[in-house]
């Protein structure tokens, strides 16, 4: 469930006088409410042991549909304290939507769920905001900006003073790839309201660096970006594994379905060679140009407005030393180069571990097993935009970056007394094991279309 915007969610204040015992439910009778089955349309979750009907609701989510939905049928507490600011306000917009509460016989989330690790969690969160933990530091996303733009100007002035021979084009290519990529990062502090302590805030200055920097579109972003938090690895809910099976065949446990099915869309047991030459290439252009088509689909004027200024910008400062053909290729070539660091970098934290379709876990094994560490040291901490700290990012999405290397010891102690694992890998051997799990996939899905 992603933040909201405000209290433009479309829900009315609750009627006066309600004073009728509330309805009690069992799970059981939440996990038939899905929007799937019987009947279709209903869809339930739970908060806090409160039962809300969002079967009318979700298509007016701020935080988008599918991102709210991906929770019908089951127990959305933690995924609701990781998302919201201010909770209280959230609270009260939600009351219409209350339909009851469990049972008092009922536990508060799933008998399937392992109590004591949901409990030890959720004393951890607590724990966390007792330390402040999820509080940010300004000056330094202050700095962060302000070496983005220092970047920015470099890459032009080293063009401009040095001319268009190879060595100076190279370097401004080095400096202006990686203030795309840095101004990436610090939007994505943005988008999860890491930055300000306000949500109007961070939603502001997260248009400005997403759509003035970058010339992107950030509803789309937090809209796409939300529901991978919120089911991450999970087939049909996690938008970052749409690739399978239409570009690659994806986990063990889905490639050998895939190779079962007798389905073939690529020659998979390839795949570990054609990623080179598919999504790091790739995805980066092709976000620009569906950014574009999602802000006038929208009618975010605003977002033009700032998406329009990043183009008409970087033509001005590079057309009079490029001209207009070389600026245009100098902008695909950035984008090509941004989406290869992207794409192997973000890649690496999910595409080795465990995917399959939902199987409605705690939010901390859901998290755990989708996600995996890089190595920390100052080198990787800034390359990746501190999502070397993939899993304490994951289970504490609003918590600033510049804290992650505080929690990681609470989150190791944790899965240590849970006997679950907590891996931390180098970056290189990050991004070979992007290689080593897609061969293997792929070799999973030959086998079983040919054998099974």
């Amino acid at each position: 469930m992603a933040p909201l915007r405000g209290p433009k969610a479309g829900m009315e204040e609750p009627e006066p006088g309600a004073g009728s015992s509330p309805r009690r439910f069992t799970w059981e009778e939440i996990g038939l409410r899905t929007g799937r089955g019987h009947p279709p349309q209903e869809r339930w979750l739970v908060i806090d042991r409160q039962v809300y009907d969002i079967s009318q609701f979700y298509r007016r989510h701020p935080g988008g549909a599918r991102v709210i939905s991906s929770y019908a049928g089951q127990d959305a507490t933690d995924p609701f304290e990781a998302f919201h600011i201010d909770k209280g306000l959230v609270r009260k917009y939600m009351s219409s939507l209350r339909i009851g509460e469990l049972a008092l016989d009922q536990p508060s989330f799933e008998p399937t769920k392992n109590k004591l690790l949901v409990e030890d969690f959720r004393e951890l969160h607590t724990t966390v905001e007792r330390m402040g933990l999820l509080n940010p530091n300004h000056l330094f996303f202050f700095l962060l900006l302000l070496h983005i733009l220092m970047l920015d100007v470099a890459g032009w002035f080293v063009l401009w003073y040095f001319g268009t021979s190879l060595v100076p084009f190279l370097i401004s290519t080095v400096l202006l790839t990686i203030s795309q990529s840095q101004a990436g990062f610090l939007q994505h502090d943005l988008g999860h309201l890491s930055v300000f302590s306000s949500t109007k805030w961070n939603h502001l200055v997260h248009e400005f660096v997403m759509s003035h920097l970058k010339g992107l579109s950030a509803q789309w972003w937090s809209l796409h970006h939300s529901q991978h938090h919120a089911k991450p690895n999970c087939f049909h809910k996690d938008p970052d594994i749409a690739m399978h099976p239409s570009l690659f065949a994806l986990g063990k446990i889905l490639s050998v379905e895939l190779g079962m099915k007798k389905k073939k869309f690529m020659p998979y047991n390839h795949q570990h060679k054609y990623f080179f030459i598919t999504m790091p290439l790739l995805v980066v252009p092709v976000f620009q140009l569906y950014s574009l088509y999602f802000i006038f689909q929208r009618k975010l004027w605003r977002e033009l407005a700032w998406t329009l200024t990043y183009f008409i910008r970087f033509f001005l400062f590079f057309e009079p030393l490029l001209g207009v053909t070389g600026v245009l290729g100098f902008l695909l070539l950035l984008n090509v180069l941004e989406s290869i660091l992207f794409t192997w970098i973000s890649q690496l934290n999910h595409i080795p571990m465990h995917i399959d379709y939902d199987s409605n876990m705690d939010w901390f094994s859901t998290q755990l097993q989708a996600t995996c560490n890089v190595d920390q040291s100052l080198f990787n901490d800034w390359l990746t935009g501190h999502l070397n700290f993939q899993i304490e990012h994951h289970l504490f999405p609003r918590m600033p970056r510049h804290n992650y290397w505080k929690a990681a010891p609470l989150v190791k102690s944790l899965c240590a007394k849970h006997g679950m694992e907590y891996q931390s890998k180098p970056l290189l051997t990050g991004f070979a094991d992007i290689l080593r799990s897609l061969k293997d996939s792929g070799e999973l899905w030959l086998d079983a279309y040919l054998h099974g």
